[in-house]
C-alpha cells in the first residue's frame, strides 16, 4: 500500500466519494451526479487493466501500462491506489488538490480500500456507499454485462460481500434498488452539502 501523506488543511471545495459493490450501479450514478452538477469536476481513476468494450482513454479512465503506474506509486502521485482483481488503481493527488484548492468540487468513483487512504488525507471527504438490493441481484447484473467469466464473477461477488460488511466506513449509504430513487438521493445529499459552503471568489457554478 502507498504511503499516505499528512491529512490536507481545509479547501474551498467539498471532496465526495462514491463507492459501490461492482455491478452496483456506482457508474450510472456518477454520471447523473456529473449531469446535474456539469461544474463538478471528476477524477479519472488510473489502471492497468485493459479496456472493456465501449471504455474510451480519459473518459473512463486513464489507461497505463504496469511499469508506469508502479513509477507513480515510488513518486507519491497517488493520492490512493490499490491491487484489485490482479490490476492496479489509482487517483491523482495533484488533480484533487488543485481543483479543492481552487474551489471546485471534486468526485471520485473509487473502492473502499482507496476511500480509507483518502480519509487519512482528506478527513473533511464526504463518503457515500451505493447498497445493491441483494447478492443475487448484484449476480445477475454481472452476468449481464458479459464482459467477465462466470469465475471473474464469483471472486466479484466475494469482493462484494467484503466490500458491504465494511460500509461502516461511510458517512452515508444509499440502497441502489431502483435508479431514479438513488440517483435523487444522491443529488439531495450533494445539494444538502454545497448549499452549507460559502460561495469563494473564483468558484464556478452555484
Amino acid at each position: 500500500m502507498s504511503k499516505v501523506s499528512k491529512p490536507m488543511s481545509a479547501s474551498k471545495g467539498h471532496l465526495f466519494i462514491l463507492s459501490a459493490p461492482s455491478g452496483a450501479g456506482k457508474t450510472t450514478l456518477c454520471r447523473a451526479v456529473m449531469q446535474q452538477f456539469p461544474d463538478m469536476r471528476y477524477s479519472i481513476s488510473y489502471t492497468t487493466r485493459p479496456h472493456r468494450k465501449g471504455e474510451k482513454e480519459g473518459t473512463d479512465y486513464h489507461f497505463i501500462s504496469i511499469e508506469e503506474f508502479k513509477k507513480g506509486i515510488e513518486t507519491g502521485k497517488w493520492a490512493e491506489w490499490a491491487l484489485v482483481h490482479g490490476n492496479y488503481y489509482g487517483t491523482c493527488g495533484r488533480f484533487i488538490d488543485t481543483f479543492l484548492s481552487e474551489g471546485n468540487d471534486v468526485l471520485l468513483d473509487i473502492d473502499i480500500q482507496g476511500t480509507i487512504q483518502i480519509l487519512q488525507r482528506y478527513p473533511d471527504a464526504v463518503t457515500v456507499f451505493i447498497m445493491p438490493p441483494s447478492l443475487d441481484v448484484l449476480r445477475k447484473r454481472l452476468e449481464a454485462r458479459g464482459t467477465d467469466s462466470p469465475d471473474t464473477i464469483a471472486a466479484r461477488l466475494a469482493r462484494a460481500q467484503d466490500e458491504i460488511a465494511q460500509r461502516h466506513h461511510y458517512s452515508h449509504i444509499i440502497l441502489n434498488n431502483d435508479l431514479s430513487s438513488a440517483i435523487s438521493e444522491v443529488v439531495a445529499l450533494i445539494k444538502a452539502y454545497r448549499a452549507r459552503r460559502p460561495k469563494y471568489p473564483g468558484k464556478t457554478g452555484p
